[in-house]
């Protein structure tokens, strides 16, 4: 990863309460929640089969959203 990337990671996580304890990040992004990056900006649909238990999932009409900043940054910048 450029570093200016991880700068924005390093950033992100000083930002964020992660109830699962930044997972993600200490996978090094391999262990990730399944959300599909749809084109919005400032979220992701949710994959997860139980997306009412992640505290970032936000429900509209029959989907859920999430709105964790590292993981959508991860999304967009990462393509994962």
């Amino acid at each position: 990863m450029p570093e200016n990337t991880d700068k924005k990671i390093e950033e992100l996580l000083g930002q964020i309460k992660c109830p699962k304890d930044f997972i993600c990040y200490k996978s090094g992004f391999k262990d990730l929640c399944k959300a599909e990056d749809v084109g919005m900006k400032s979220f992701l649909k949710c994959l997860e089969e139980n997306p009412r238990d992640c505290l970032f999932s936000r429900g509209y009409a029959e989907s859920h959203y999430c709105t964790c900043p590292l993981r959508l940054y991860i999304a967009k910048k990462e393509g994962k």
